[in-house]
This record gives structure tokens, sequence and C-alpha cells, in this order.
């Protein structure tokens, strides 16, 4: 799955569609039925009865930072494949809504806490308010997730956001009268900008849902229902909701579930049962409290940042304030030469992070007088429960490292997966949450290969990302079936282009510099 933003993606011109679920209440907590819906079926009756107040669901550490800094544009994350054959909207929905009731936390939303004095109930829903400082997740969370029901909703056509903005609303029923208010084709640039505006706008944290599926099709036929060549389907949610392999976890379940609707099966047959994120946070929550060497390092790693978590080490420009975004992806080896560094990995006894986490270590002492210091996200599926369920399954660690030796690399990757295989509140608790200032570095590493659940390559799965103001670097290294790359989101001012430039250059250098040599 290729790595990309909203702005870079590979996407066709045509017809944009998006649909748009109703969020209820449920009694209690109660859950609705999987099989809610199916091909034109009604909503079950449990779906209209009157709601009583629901149970509140525990917040994670990264979802309460995340959504206690209101509502934004960009804070979601999308993934775009194309089906492998024609599909109407019809058949799109029905399978979307199956994939919906498999997964829990696409059913939840978030609220903030009602005042003490408010009655209970009385604010189901409030409006976003910004964050009052830092919080530290868990339960100090000052939000409340709760589940809601999923009914039917309705398509509506998409334009490009310097159009007209009345747009038009159409079900897989009386549309056609309504149809010729839209313009039936968007260049490729329109569909990507269309998607943009509308994603900022409905995958917000406090959506209700957050989440939409869209649609983008050759709209050569009038008839909805009859939609011509293979759609490319674009699944935006808000970040709180889903993490980067989730993504894969989608892509699987709607292709397997639309496959498996159209063959008159059950719809989840040949599909795991999987694990609603909320019990993955209650069950960290559970945990016993770090060992106190793993509080004690956490404490010297802040403190040798100047009680923040690490920042950059090269001159950035004036990030006091966010600015726009630049992003730069790279394609760094093919599979031939990724092979070849993987050869070189193993006979020094490491693996393939190892080396990149050599080559970053070296050019911050070249370039900068400082060691690697970087937040490192890890992955918190700990168990294999979690491995087909969809939710922010992330915790943070941090990966300091102060010698390029291949040996030393690999110990302080393995000593930051260690750090991160611990619950982050209670670490985080003395400081009010994850301290941070401009500047924030943060590296990610995936190994598509080495994930028990993928996609296959002729889908031409992109994982999107939102064009966002940022005042950090963050540098994502993707492995799978075509090779190593990277992508890199830095501030867009002239200091910034120029220092990422030189150093991504020479990230790139060093790290086919030993598959060269091996060829």
């Amino acid at each position: 799955m290729r790595l990309t933003n909203v702005a870079q993606m590979h996407t066709r011109p045509g017809r944009l569609s998006s649909y748009s679920v109703v969020a209820q209440p449920v009694s209690g907590g109660a859950v609705e039925p999987r099989r809610g819906v199916g091909f034109g079926s009604a909503p079950p009756e449990s779906a209209s009865r009157a709601p009583e107040a629901p149970a509140s669901l525990p917040v994670s550490f990264d979802q309460n930072r995340h959504v206690s800094f209101g509502s934004r544009p960009g804070s979601w994350m999308a993934v775009s494949f194309q089906l492998d054959g024609p599909a109407s909207l019809e058949e799109i929905a029905a399978a979307w809504h199956e994939v919906i009731q498999r997964h829990g936390t696409l059913r939840t939303i978030f609220d903030w806490q009602p005042p003490a004095s408010a009655e209970s109930g009385e604010a189901y829903h409030q409006d976003p308010r910004p964050a009052a400082g830092v919080r530290s997740g868990g339960p100090d969370s000052d939000l409340l997730l709760r589940e809601v029901g999923i009914r039917p909703g309705s398509w509506e056509r998409l334009e490009a956001p310097d159009a007209p903005r009345d747009s038009v609303g159409f079900s897989t029923g009386d549309h056609q009268s309504r149809l010729s208010a839209c313009k039936q084709h968007l260049s490729a640039a329109e569909v990507k900008a269309a998607l943009r505006a509308h994603f900022d706008s409905v995958c917000d944290p406090f959506g209700r849902p957050s989440h939409r599926i869209c649609v983008i099709d050759d709209g050569e036929s009038a008839a909805v229902r009859d939609t011509a060549g293979s759609p490319q389907i674009v699944i935006g949610s808000d970040h709180s909701h889903v993490d980067a392999w989730s993504l894969l976890v989608l892509v699987r379940d709607f292709t397997a579930v639309l496959g498996n609707l159209r063959a008159g099966l059950d719809p989840a047959q040949g599909l795991p049962v999987p694990e609603p994120f909320a019990a993955h946070t209650a069950a960290w929550e559970d945990k016993p409290l770090p060992p106190e060497e793993v509080r004690t390092r956490w404490q010297e790693i802040l403190e040798a940042g100047g009680s923040v978590m690490p920042t950059f080490p090269l001159p950035l420009g004036d990030i006091s304030l966010p600015v726009s975004e630049k992003v730069e992806v790279r394609d760094v080896l093919d599979t031939t030469e990724l092979e070849r560094l993987e050869v070189h990995a193993k006979a020094a006894g490491v693996r393939l992070i190892a080396v990149a986490v050599s080559v970053m270590t070296r050019l911050f002492r070249e370039l900068g007088d400082q060691p690697l210091r970087t937040v490192f996200p890890v992955h918190s599926r700990d168990e294999p429960r979690w491995f087909d369920s969809v939710g922010w399954f992330i915790t943070n660690a941090v990966l300091e490292n102060d010698d390029d030796d291949l040996l030393a690399s690999y110990r302080a990757v393995k000593e930051a997966i260690r750090l991160g295989s611990h619950p982050m509140a209670p670490i985080m608790r003395p400081y009010g949450g994850m301290p941070a200032k401009p500047g924030m570095f943060a590296m990610s590493w995936l190994d598509h290969r080495r994930l028990p659940i993928n996609v296959d390559e002729a889908l031409n799965a992109q994982h999107v990302s939102a064009v966002v103001q940022t005042d950090g670097v963050m540098i994502w290294f993707v492995v799978n079936e075509t090779g190593l790359h990277l992508r890199c989101r830095y501030p867009d001012t002239a200091q910034a282009r120029e220092t990422m430039h030189t150093w991504l250059d020479a990230v790139v250098e060093g790290l086919r510099a030993p598959s060269i040599v091996e060829g």
C-alpha cells in the first residue's frame, strides 16, 4: 500500500459521491444487531426505540490527546483502493453497513463530559471546544465515548470546492430529476480537492459518525445503480478511530463482504470475528503500573530533551506557529535492492530497521552533533485477538541512539519497543500528558510483509493522509512487495526546505549504499 496524502494521491477523474449514515443513540449501551442492513432491507425495529442514556466506553491515551485538541481540519486519515469490477452505489452502501457493524469503533462518537451540575443525560452531544491544556487520557479524560446505532443514510454528489456550494443529495430511489444540477465529471485535481474539503468537514473528532465512504466512478450512466467500470473507493475517518493497520482491515473486510453479498452468502463468511477497540482500551487500563526501571528511563529521556518529547535537531526556520506542510515521497529501493539490503542486515545479526536507525544516527552526529532522538510509535496489538480489529492501536515510545553501529542501533530499537509496551497514561500523568513543543520529531516504520493482514497489490491501495499545518517533522518508512519507500512531512519554511532536502537526500543515499556495494 502506497503512502501519500490527499494532494498527491492517485485518483481517477469522474463522478464523486459520498455516503453518510445516520447515527442514533442506543439504549443503555446495547449493541445493534450486526445484520441490520442488507440490500435494500429496512433498519431493525430496535433502532427507532426511544434512547436511554448510553453507557460510556473507555477512552485511550492517544484518543484523548487527539480529540481534546477539538474540531479542526486535517484530523483524518483515509484509504483508497480500486474495485476489481463494476459495483452500484446500493451495493457499496450495503457492504459498508456490514463493515460498520463488524467494528465497534465505527459505531462510537465522542462528546465532552457534561458539567458536574448537569442532570444525567442532559448533554448527549456537546459542541466541541478547544482543549484547556494537555490531558493524560485513560480514566482522567474529560471526554465521553459512546456507542451509537447506525441506520441507512443517503448519497450526496460532491462538487469541487470552488464550484457552487448547493450540493445535491440523492438516494437510490427517486434521483433522475435531481442529478442534472451537478457537474457529472470532475477532473482528477477537482476530485482530490473535493475529497480534502469533504473529509476536513465531516471526518471530525466529534463527527456523528466521524467517517465517510466515497466513490469515484465514470458516471456514464444516468442511473445510480448502473455504475459502469470499476469504481475507486475512498474511506476516510478521523484518526481517533483508525490507524494504518486498520486501513488494511477495512480494505480486506469491505472487498470480502461485497463479494459475499453478491454471492448470496453471509456477509462475514470467511472473516474472523473482530474484538472492539474499546475492549483493548479497557484491557490496557487494567495492566499493572509500568516497572520502576521503565518509569525511570522515561524520566531520563524527557529530562534529556528539556522535559519535552524529542525535537528535530537541525534548523527548521520559524515554527513558533504551525505553517503549511511540505511532503516528500521517495522510492528508496526496489525489490532487488531491498533484498540486498536485507542480506546485509541479516549478516550483521539485525533487522532492516536497524539500518535506517544507523543511517539517521550517523547523519545527526555529522550534521548537528546530536544523537538520534525521535518519537517512535509502537503498535499495541500485543495479542492475536486484536489483529483483525479497527481502532487506534498505537502507543508511543522514544528511540534514542548515539552509536551508529548496527547492533547498537538494533538495541535502541528493542529498547523503544520495550518502553512502548506499557500504558502511557500513568507514565505521562506527572507531566500533565505527553509534553511537546514545536519541532517534535517522529519516525514510523511499517513493514507490510510482516503483518498478519495485507491487501492485494492489484487493488492499488493508498494510505492517504490529510494536508495540514505543522510545526514538526514526521518520517514514515514503508516496506512492501515493491520495495522500501519513505514519506516525510515537515514545515514549509525556506530553512526547513533546505535542511530537509539535504537530510532526506543523505538518508536515501545511506540506505542505498549497502545494497549498491552488495550488488
